[in-house]
This record gives C-alpha cells, sequence and structure tokens, in this order.
C-alpha cells in the first residue's frame, strides 16, 4: 500500500471567525491566512504544527463560506450534515476528522477499496493564497461523509501550505485514530491541549 502520513486534523466551526476565536482561547495563538474553498464554497485558516514524528502536518480550521454560493453537491468532512452543524453552534469548534496525505491517490484509494472501505472519488481542488496557487487532489465521498476513524485521502501539487506557514509554537506531540475516535494532544503557548473526535 503507497505510504500514508497525517498531513493536517481538520477542526470543523460554525463560522470562522468563531475558529480564529477559539484557536486563540484555545490554543493560545492565532491561526494564519487561509483561503476560500470554490469547490466546495468553504473557507479556511491554517496552523503549522511542530514535531519530528509527524512531519509538515498542519492543523486546518474550517467552515462553510457563507458568501459562496452552493456547491452543488455534498461539502467534504459532513459540513452539511445538520446534526454536526448543531453540535458545532452549541459547543463550538471541534477537532472532527483528519487528512492524510500519499504520493499515489489511485493505488491507496484501490487499497481501500480491497478492505471494504468507500474512500470516495478524485476531484481536483486548488485555491489561492498569498504565495501563489495551491493545487491538490483529494478523495471525497458522494455524500461528503467522513469514515471515521479512516483519514481523508490526499495528493498534493508541487507546493505544500506547511512550508508557507509561520512558525507558531504548536507541536504535535501525540496523536490516535482508532475504534474511540480520534485524539490529538498539541503542546502550544497555552499549554498541553487535548482534542477528541468521538467516532
Amino acid at each position: 500500500m503507497p505510504m500514508l502520513e497525517l498531513d493536517h486534523l481538520v477542526v470543523a466551526a460554525p463560522t470562522l471567525a468563531d475558529g480564529v476565536a477559539w484557536c486563540e482561547a484555545v490554543l493560545g495563538v492565532t491561526p494564519a491566512a487561509g483561503g476560500r474553498h470554490a469547490l466546495m464554497s468553504t473557507h479556511n485558516r491554517l496552523l503549522r504544527l511542530d514535531g519530528e514524528t509527524w512531519p509538515r502536518a498542519y492543523l486546518e480550521i474550517i467552515a462553510i463560506d457563507p458568501e459562496a454560493p452552493p456547491p452543488g453537491r455534498a461539502r467534504w468532512f459532513d459540513l452539511d450534515d445538520e446534526c454536526l452543524q448543531s453540535r458545532l453552534r452549541e459547543y463550538g469548534p471541534q477537532l472532527v476528522h483528519w487528512v492524510a496525505r500519499t504520493p499515489d491517490l489511485e493505488a491507496a484509494l484501490a487499497e481501500r477499496a480491497r478492505a471494504g472501505h468507500d474512500g470516495g472519488r478524485i476531484l481536483a481542488a486548488s485555491r489561492e493564497t498569498p504565495n501563489g496557487l495551491l493545487r491538490w487532489r483529494i478523495a471525497v465521498r458522494h455524500d461528503g461523509a467522513r469514515d471515521l476513524p479512516l483519514p481523508t485521502l490526499i495528493e498534493w501539487g508541487a507546493v505544500h501550505p506547511w512550508d508557507a506557514l509561520p512558525a507558531a509554537g504548536v507541536a504535535l506531540v501525540g496523536f490516535e485514530a482508532g475504534a474511540e475516535g480520534l485524539v490529538a494532544s498539541l503542546q502550544c503557548p497555552a499549554g498541553l491541549v487535548t482534542l477528541r473526535c468521538l467516532s
């Protein structure tokens, strides 16, 4: 099977402003500028994660973009799920998923299919950044659903977003994805913070 590496953690927020406020209050840092995803009518902010165990990993804070037209398909990471949105409105931003990068997306999807899992179909995506256009390919199910604890699979183009992110003083010191969900431990300016996502 092609090598899979943790690429990024996904924190969903009811609004992007809520996500920024959560990051500042819980982690003690302000996330860097992200951009808009025309493909999914979402937008994001990013936070670089340091640490030797999961190199070039980052945290993505993502929300539905209220200024974008409906995408004409289900958004990724269950963002159209009303139960998830209700939880976000009641409890605030939370860890909802993770994304793993692979150098061979087709082979990784075929391996997942052999194991009996629907990894989705490959979509080409991009977003503008202050440093130029980012391009990637990502596997998304037709219903946008997550398949926890399995990650969404991504294959980056020539540029990876981590390379342009400023150091934020946040290190990923623990990560587990198992039957009970996801657990990520971050050493931050605010101290040691544990984020959890139940399956």
